[in-house]
Order: C-alpha cells, then sequence, then structure tokens
C-alpha cells in the first residue's frame, strides 16, 4: 500500500483518463485500493429495482471511484495542481502547498 497525501475534503483535479480537467471535492478515500471517489467526477449509473427504500426503481448516477494516481491536488491561492509536503509547527505536523507554502 502506498502512502496516500489526498484526505477527505481536499480540492483535487483529475490529471488522467476520460474525466482530465475535471475538479471536485474528495468525498472518501479508499486506502487498500489507492483509490478516492471525488464528487461530480466519474459519474456511473446504476439500474436499480423498486425496493420499500425507493419505490420508484430506476436509474441512479452516483460517483465511482477513481484512482489516486490520476487526480492531484488543487492549491487554494493559485488554483494550480500542486504536491504536498509534511512540516512541523509547534508539536504538530501540518500539511502544506509545495507550489505557494500555505498550510492546507
Amino acid at each position: 500500500m502506498i502512502k496516500l497525501k489526498i484526505k477527505s475534503g481536499d480540492t483535487v483535479r483529475v490529471i488522467a483518463g476520460d474525466h482530465k480537467g475535471s475538479e471536485g471535492k474528495v468525498l472518501r478515500v479508499l486506502r487498500e485500493k489507492n483509490k478516492a471517489v471525488v464528487e461530480g467526477v466519474n459519474m456511473v449509473s446504476k439500474h436499480t429495482k423498486p425496493s420499500a427504500k425507493n419505490p420508484q426503481g430506476g436509474i441512479v448516477k452516483k460517483e465511482a471511484p477513481i484512482h489516486i494516481s490520476n487526480i492531484a491536488l488543487v492549491d487554494l491561492k493559485s488554483k494550480e495542481t500542486t504536491k504536498t509536503g509534511v512540516r512541523k509547527e509547534g508539536d504538530k505536523n501540518v500539511r502544506f502547498s509545495k507550489k505557494s507554502n500555505q498550510v492546507l
């Protein structure tokens, strides 16, 4: 398993694949599969049967996981993709953007 530098709530941009250029917020990170679910990206259609929870049934759109290697963190200041680093501030470790040197 690789070390993941992307966390839930981060804003990311897709850098490879069918959805290249799309941006969204990370909803979930699946560590064991090295994938992340990004809001509004990689939407798939799922056909559902009528049930008590969904009496109508039909086609439901939902986000599918996308591999971590295909997404990059977006810097809040410059709105460009950036790498992250970790530094110690006081007694806490904090993540920071290597482009703007700003704490994430």
